[in-house]
């Protein structure tokens, strides 16, 4: 089973993708999808030979909701920020991140989460991999920014990646 999916959740993940891009269930849509998930993943096994696993798939749900809720809150924070605050009083940052987590799926994550949270952009990981530079829209305190992130979102992606 490992040969013809080397990468089980990505080849989920891929159907997933497909079918939701083509937005309307057809069964050829879905053999379609069944044929990328076997592709893709089958291609791309020889650069990605050590799958990191999930020990915790209770905890990726529990972060998964953690970070919807985060972008929701974000969202009205963004809103008040664009709607109430003079450009006098905005104070933008670049942030630099130190990463204790070395996984790149867990950095990717990271990356991600922190950009699909408005306010906030990843833009560059460090060449060793360590540090992550992150512009943050309104940050008046950077380390604040920085304790937060590794609180709420790399603290549990060490436990989930670990």
């Amino acid at each position: 089973m490992r040969r013809i999916f080397p990468h089980p959740i990505l080849s989920a993940m891929l159907i997933l993708c497909w079918l939701l891009l083509v937005n309307d269930f057809r069964w050829g849509s879905l053999v379609f999808g069944v044929i990328l998930a076997v592709l893709i993943p089958a291609l791309i096994a020889p650069y990605w030979p050590s799958r990191s696993a999930l020990r915790s798939p209770g905890k990726y749900v529990s972060y998964l909701f953690l970070v919807i809720w985060d972008i929701i809150v974000a969202n009205i924070q963004v809103a008040k920020i664009v709607l109430f605050m003079p450009n006098s009083r905005l104070q933008p940052a670049w942030i630099v991140i130190p990463l204790e987590v070395r996984s790149p799926e867990a950095i990717t994550v990271l990356a991600g989460t922190i950009t699909l949270t408005p306010g906030t952009v990843s833009c560059d990981l460090s060449e060793c991999g360590h540090s992550l530079l992150v512009h943050c829209l309104h940050a008046p305190d950077p380390d604040s920014v920085v304790t937060d992130i590794k609180s709420r979102y790399e603290s549990r992606l060490k436990e989930i990646f670990a």
